[in-house]
């Protein structure tokens, strides 16, 4: 079988797509024949580790995917061969085959495509605990989406619509907030790109804060970071969450912590691949729950581009462009 594989440090240019033995199912464990693989963020920073975990090598990337169970291991009991599956799996998803522990494989409906499957547990699981666990967004809330046409940013908007918020999406071009609203976004407003000197990042604090009203935002998601984190805070509530989800804009942002002080707002941290490991109880939860969310139709994922596992590595490079709206798929034939 076929691997897209991390052999070396670098971008997606050094990856290399090669033959590699088929898994085996051991005990407690399935092998799955992928069918898509939902292509995100981490994926452009695990390759140069730049991630928090740092894979032996080689290693395929892909955090993410869904497909048919080809076999199981002793003891499984949760799925059967010819189960269409989803799965998260840190990395390791770019492969015609893949084995994983039954634990992480939840069943999907026949009417769920698989593309739409593999753009799912990740960015809606990581949006779910961000704004029900982390940041306790509550129905008649204002919630500021920083980023809000990319993987995440859509599914937040998404999910905090549907827990009753109203939705300010942020995003870089009049295209991206239009893909928001229509996704459920009440209003959005288009951002500059960074850097920003200080007159900039005190018009954008004014935007944000204009777009949210006069009690600022009860809630701010931010996937971006870097330039936009400190005017978004600005433009937080009295007592507002402010999630720190990731940096997309490719800086780590440094906040003046007497902004926390004079706002009374928390600065809350969002890492949902060691929460699933340390909570997988309210893990499986999560994921019963967006399940139900998709079944009712108040959630799906929007894919803009698909591409081949042989292109896989083109895949990552038009995410790590900021070029996607939504998720990119790769799919396996």
């Amino acid at each position: 079988m076929k691997a897209l594989l991390s052999k070396v440090v670098g971008g997606p240019e050094s990856l290399v797509l090669e033959d590699v033995p088929a898994p085996e199912a051991t005990p407690g464990h399935a092998v799955i024949s992928v069918k898509a693989i939902g292509v995100n963020f981490p994926d452009v920073l695990i390759i140069e580790d730049k991630y928090q975990f740092k894979p032996e090598r080689p290693f395929a990337p892909g955090g993410e995917l869904s497909g048919v169970v080809k076999s199981v291991g002793e003891g499984v009991t949760n799925v059967k061969p010819g189960d269409r599956i989803l799965a998260n799996t840190g990395w390791g998803a770019m492969a015609e085959e893949v084995a994983l522990p039954a634990s992480r494989l939840w069943k999907i409906p026949d009417s769920m495509p698989h593309d739409v499957a593999a753009a799912f547990i990740l960015t809606y699981g990581t949006s779910y605990h961000a704004l029900h666990d982390r940041g306790h967004l509550k129905a008649g809330e204002t919630l500021l989406v920083l980023g809000a046409a990319g993987g995440v940013g859509l599914s937040a908007v998404e999910l905090g619509k549907a827990a009753g918020a109203r939705v300010i999406a942020a995003c870089s071009t009049q295209e991206k907030v239009d893909l928001a609203i229509a996704h459920g976004a009440d209003a959005g407003v288009v951002y500059g790109r960074g850097p920003f000197d200080k007159d900039g990042q005190r018009a954008l604090s004014t935007l944000f804060k204009d777009a949210c009203g006069p009690n600022g935002a009860d809630v701010i998601y931010d996937a971006v970071g870097g330039g936009y984190a400190e005017p978004a805070l600005r433009a937080i509530a009295w007592e507002g969450r402010y999630l720190v989800i990731g940096f997309a804009a490719g800086e780590i942002p440094k906040i003046p912590l007497n902004l926390a002080l004079m706002k009374g707002c928390d600065i809350v941290g969002v890492f949902w691949g060691t929460w699933t490991q340390k909570n997988p109880a309210a893990f499986a939860a999560s994921i019963e729950a967006l399940l139900g969310l998709y079944a009712a139709g108040k959630i799906k994922p929007h894919v803009s581009a698909h591409f081949p596992l042989e292109k896989g590595a083109d895949a990552i490079a038009h995410l790590g462009g900021r070029h996607a709206m939504g998720k990119v798929v790769i799919t396996v034939d």
